[in-house]
């Protein structure tokens, strides 16, 4: 990023500096946004939807802004559990030296085996102002992290928006990873157009009743079809640099699930449907955790007679990409939110 010239605004905006880009073809979405004060409204409109909020399909239309909590358990600041350099993304995420992952409390499911469940239900995590958490994203790329990974952001987009105005002003330009269950609606898709360049989305269902049974959400797979076509449209599949670290596109997860066969064959149906371009990540790491156990189908790891079982279903679709897990990864990649590091031994 350039600044190739600074001016002043016409006399009806004193004080206010317009800075024109020279932008290069992989830089981040949002640069040219902010430039244009196009970021500027949408954070504004995001700031809108919580007086009233509809940030995702669940509607619950309290008012945010005066402290009213929705499903998502979340309020009218940004709540974060943690934020550090992670290395258990997918490679193009990851690569050597880690995603800047930042870890949101809160969620609009209610996933009975939710690995993450101690910030998504029961809410650990520091309530932080925009200007903090635009210092959170500074201090990840002067880490020298390859992107801004955003975990569960819906719920704290205005938030977000506006730490990403701030951070902006002070040199950030990370690539933003939106690492989303995929239960978002249209209207948050159309905010996120031209601000973010990388999805990496869950498609968790391919059966309603699965959805139902295991996430308390009805519409699911309505929403999340929806949403997993809006991201292609908007990026593509995932593209990557000369060094393999992704840059902009699409990136579909599916976490496989015991006894689940017919659920996961409808997700990988679902994804081809879509594009054979898009690459998709098989995750081998369920394990029965948080209220799993109450649920007999699902209280039990996943034998890798059923891993092998969707991959080769996968396999058989011809996708150009499919990322794929060893069953040693439920263990390594099981966090626990009260240490510092969640992911440390």
């Amino acid at each position: 990023m350039k600044c190739v010239e600074v001016k002043t605004l016409e006399p009806s905006n004193p004080g206010i500096l317009e800075l024109n880009f020279r932008f290069k073809p992989m830089d981040p979405s949002y640069l040219r946004l902010w430039s244009s004060g196009e970021l500027r409204d949408r954070t504004q409109t995001a700031w809108d939807l919580l007086s009233s909020c509809s940030l995702c399909p669940r509607n619950c239309r309290i008012d945010r802004l005066s402290g009213e909590k929705g499903l998502c358990r979340q309020g009218s600041k940004a709540k974060v559990a943690r934020a550090l350099p992670h290395f258990g993304e997918e490679p193009p995420f990851s690569g050597s030296r880690g995603a800047g992952t930042v870890f949101f409390s809160g969620c609009a499911l209610r996933c009975l085996y939710c690995q993450n469940y101690q910030i998504s239900q029961e809410g650990i995590g520091e309530e932080l102002a925009p200007e903090e958490l635009a210092g959170l994203f500074l201090d990840l790329q002067n880490e020298g992290c390859h992107n801004l990974d955003l975990v569960s952001p819906t719920p704290h987009l205005p938030f977000i928006f506006s730490a990403l105005e701030l951070a902006v002003s002070q040199g950030f330009h990370l690539p933003i990873v939106y690492n989303t269950h995929g239960y978002l609606s249209e209207t948050t898709l159309n905010l996120l157009e031209g601000i973010v360049d990388i999805y990496l989305a869950d498609m968790k269902y391919g059966d309603d009743q699965s959805a139902s049974r295991l996430s308390q959400v009805e519409d699911y797979l309505y929403y999340n079809q929806l949403a997993v076509k809006h991201m292609f449209r908007q990026v593509g599949p995932l593209k990557s640099d000369e060094q393999g670290i992704g840059f902009r596109g699409l990136l579909v997860r599916h976490l496989i699930l015991p006894e689940k066969k017919s659920n996961s064959l409808g997700v990988i149906k679902a994804i081809a449907s879509i594009s054979l371009e898009i690459p998709i990540s098989l995750m081998a790491q369920y394990r029965p955790c948080f209220k799993a156990c109450q649920v007999p189908e699902i209280r039990r790891s996943i034998h890798p007679s059923e891993y092998k079982e969707v991959v080769i279903h996968a396999e058989q679709f011809n996708f150009e990409e499919i990322y794929i897990q060893e069953l040693e990864s439920a263990e390594v990649y099981y966090p626990d939110f009260t240490r510092k590091d969640p992911f440390a031994g």
